[in-house]
């Protein structure tokens, strides 16, 4: 596929079929993931790649008890089904083939070797360089999986349930959860949703 028509193509899956995803896709999925620009080069990653229905499961579990802990505000009602709908958007992935789970570690930057700033310093004043490197490595999954004929969906919100995930993957530093994504043969395709238009976001500073 072209890459403008996979970029066209490309939405957010959260409904998939049970056909499997072979592991030769996705080993090649994972591979283009680390083609991506990282921070110095530093190619901070792994991704597990879970398949495993009984796994899937216990995590959706863990992210809707954390969800249900969460503080409700006075208009309980109204506010519970606030909640009901945010829990489906952060464990439909239980229903998927495939998800990847994304962890980073720690990397060293240039600056932080040659001056007495410290790690935490140094990534708020370069605004999170480490999110930046996930986000690029992320867009080229999700275009992969676009690439291949199947539908995707990038995940923050199982986050919620952090510690509860990391303990159920294994998950030990330096390593640490930075996101996931739902993958899948599509079920259905949504409607695409509205965007700007390209004079609504580009500004020439010439």
């Amino acid at each position: 596929m072209e890459l403008a028509q996979t970029i066209e193509n490309r939405m957010s899956i959260r409904s998939y079929t049970s056909e499997k995803v072979s592991r030769e896709i996705l080993r090649e999925i994972v591979r283009r993931a680390g083609l991506a620009p990282s921070i110095n080069n530093s190619q901070p990653w792994k991704f597990l790649v879970i398949t495993r229905k009984d796994l899937l499961r216990k995590m959706a579990e863990s992210v809707s008890e954390s969800i249900n802990e969460l503080p409700v505000k006075d208009a309980e009602d109204l506010n519970k089904s606030v909640l009901s709908r945010v829990e489906w958007y952060s464990t439909f992935f239980e229903e998927a083939p495939v998800l990847i789970a994304m962890l980073m570690k720690p990397y060293e930057s240039v600056l932080e070797q040659g001056t007495g700033i410290t790690h935490d310093e140094i990534t708020r004043m370069r605004n999170h360089p480490d999110m930046q490197t996930a986000g690029a490595a992320i867009q080229n999954i999700l275009l992969s999986a676009v690439d291949f004929g199947l539908g995707a969906c990038w995940m923050s919100a199982p986050l919620v349930a952090q510690a509860k995930l990391e303990d159920l993957l294994g998950v030990t530093a330096p390593w640490k959860l930075i996101t996931f994504v739902a993958m899948g043969h599509p079920f259905g395709k949504p409607a695409r949703k509205s965007r700007k238009s390209v004079d609504e976001i580009i500004e020439f500073v010439e």
